[in-house]
């Protein structure tokens, strides 16, 4: 029954902050420092690289503030970009948004929850085949997946308040967790470990699952810098999803700015303190050479003996299955207002009986599980960190547009350290996609390649006649 017109405003400061420390932190952190450590081969540019992607995101958070102030209502980050450049900016946006960037994430997230249940239930293996169909063949991580999937997004359809409940104690779940295997690994440290990892902390080379090293030009090192990012850049995504559901926060002109800052900077810290006890339990080798690059299970097995696979296994699948909740729940209301620009399906673009987009989230839930099924969803997530990092800049250029093209415009709240911090952010992030372009051009071309189509696409759909209106003067419509 489509009988509701409007969103519902339930979500408070803690609830909009949990969602943003819960889309953050996902199985990234518990894998991605290995290839980190591969790349940098050293304990200082090991921290050094999630302290520089800490730095972004909570500067990009802050700049965020500013726009969800002045555009409080569901879309976020498509709304800015429409406003700040035009509906196809935005489209393009929303287009890489439904194609890959939330729901690959969506099915990555699903099929990681599935690997470490597999840990407990090993009949669920990912290595196992549940289904041969000829051409393609399923296996029982992906299955669970899809039924994670589809369980999480039955939970949001039955309103905000069902997946609010569901994220604040997951999430407040694996941030407990987190500090405690944080807390019991450095009590776990090993003066011998961290003193041979500290020893020659800044000295950057690569460093093979073998051991052996190779030394960096200059540039090259710049480049290895970048590479490195892809994974924390990845793992520490998603923060922005609070501004997609700002239609149902309570005093959102506040409470959004309020939330992208505290979420992130809780984030940060615990990212930074767990590769700090990486580096006490783990020699840079055992990072590097970790058995599917998953060093929270190494480090887990040397904080706890035995029983620590089981321990980091349950961390992780409360820690994905949080993470996704956020992420079904946020991402459904981007389509929706695109939708409502008619730049979507225009059932999307409603609300059920519960004040949510029930279409939207079905929708988005079907092509999450196509993602899961095709098994290509980790492969094209590398690729897209560089049009992320794209529209993020983007973004926050649009902030000195938005102050020329709106200067009278309310803005309850101003980017923090503006103009400094936003330059720098886009220094930053201009740098790492020219980075990528030179010496990772496989991470780059792909997600640009999926983010064009959409132009032909937009025009198909009648998006110019869409733009054409928006421009017309208000007393004209």
């Amino acid at each position: 029954m489509e009988n509701s017109t409007s969103f519902k405003p339930s979500l408070r400061l803690m609830d909009a902050t949990m969602l943003v420390a819960g889309s953050m932190i996902g199985s990234g952190i518990f894998i991605v420092s290995a290839d980190i450590t591969r790349n940098v081969g050293s304990a200082g540019w090991l921290l050094f690289v999630w302290l520089i992607t800490g730095f972004m995101t909570l500067t990009a958070a802050l700049s965020y503030g500013e726009l969800s102030a002045m555009f409080p209502r569901a879309g976020g980050q498509y709304v800015y970009l429409k406003e700040a450049y035009s509906p196809l900016v935005g489209f393009l946006y929303g287009w890489s948004f439904f194609t890959v960037i939330q729901t690959a994430t969506i099915a990555a997230v699903g099929v990681a929850f599935a690997k470490f249940t597999a840990y407990l239930i090993p009949q669920l293996s990912e290595s196992l085949v549940a289904i041969d169909l000829g051409f393609v063949t399923i296996s029982p991580a992906q299955l669970l997946s899809i039924l994670v999937i589809v369980f999480l997004t039955y939970i949001n359809t039955r309103g905000v308040n069902s997946g609010k409940i569901v994220q604040t104690i997951f999430t407040m779940a694996k941030l407990l967790s987190l500090l405690g295997l944080i807390v019991f690994g450095l009590f776990a440290l090993k003066a011998s470990v961290w003193n041979e990892n500290w020893k020659n902390a800044w000295s950057m080379h690569s460093l093979s699952t073998n051991g052996s090293i190779a030394s960096y030009t200059t540039i090259a090192a710049l480049g290895a810098i970048a590479s490195a990012m892809v994974g924390s850049i990845f793992s520490s995504d998603s923060w922005n999803n609070v501004t997609f559901i700002a239609g149902e926060i309570k005093n959102p002109k506040r409470n959004i700015g309020l939330s992208l800052a505290l979420g992130t900077l809780i984030v940060t810290v615990i990212y930074i303190l767990t590769n700090v006890m990486y580096t006490g339990v783990l020699s840079l080798h055992d990072i590097a050479s970790a058995d599917k690059d998953r060093v929270g299970v190494v480090a887990s097995q040397h904080i706890f003996g035995s029983s620590g696979t089981v321990i980091i296994a349950l961390l992780i699948m409360v820690s994905t299955f949080g993470c996704n909740n956020g992420l079904i729940m946020s991402g459904a209301r981007v389509y929706y207002s695109m939708a409502k620009d008619r730049l979507f399906f225009k059932k999307v673009g409603t609300l059920n009986k519960n004040s949510v987009p029930g279409f939207g989230l079905w929708l988005q839930c079907v092509f999450a599980c196509l993602w899961s099924l095709s098994g290509k969803y980790g492969d094209l997530l590398d690729m897209i960190s560089f049009v992320v990092v794209v529209f993020y800049v983007l973004t926050i250029i649009g902030i000195f547009i938005l102050r020329k093209k709106m200067p009278n415009a309310e803005r309850p709240y101003k980017a923090f350290g503006y103009p400094v911090l936003p330059v720098i952010y886009i220094i930053m992030g201009i740098a790492f996609c020219l980075l990528l372009i030179k010496y990772k051009p496989a991470y780059t071309y792909p997600g640009l390649i999926i983010t064009l189509t959409g132009i032909p696409v937009y025009y198909l759909i009648g998006g110019s006649k869409q733009r054409k209106s928006a421009e017309l003067p208000v007393e004209s419509l």
